[in-house]
């Protein structure tokens, strides 16, 4: 591998650590913020799900851990990921069961949100094997 493809994955995999770290943060100070914190935030969350919130609460954790070991190389970020991943997919699959069959109620945002989770862990996992894979790690 030159030097130039080097750096180029040295920057993407920092890039994905990042995101992961921040996405994390964000996860956890909205989540926290309805669950623990804020009544404010409790009441403009309307009609969430209660299952759903301490998932992305909980999984926050863990993006922050895969963004650190995006960034410190450990290919095991791979199997994080992938983990992160297929939980969300799962929770996602949840929520629709609920709502078409034991029809909860919900926020549509919800619905938005889960869809942007798996967009954004979808392109991590994807970017992160591309760049391990590259470097003959995996």
């Amino acid at each position: 591998m030159s030097d130039k493809h080097k750096k180029r994955c040295g920057v993407v995999r920092i890039v994905i650590g990042i995101v992961a770290v921040a996405f994390g943060l964000l996860t956890i100070k909205s989540g926290g913020a309805v669950l623990f914190w804020s009544e404010e935030a409790r009441i403009a969350a309307g009609d969430y799900v209660p299952f759903v919130l301490w998932f992305n609460f909980i999984s926050g954790f863990f993006y922050i851990i895969a963004g650190i070991a995006f960034w410190m190389k450990k290919t095991w970020s791979l199997w994080l990921a992938a983990a992160i991943l297929l939980g969300i997919v799962a929770v996602f699959l949840a929520l629709g069961l609920s709502v078409f069959i034991v029809d909860i109620p919900y926020e549509s945002r919800t619905v938005g949100a889960m869809m942007v989770r798996t967009a954004v862990w979808s392109v991590i996992l994807f970017l992160a094997y591309k760049v391990f894979h590259q470097r003959g790690d995996v």
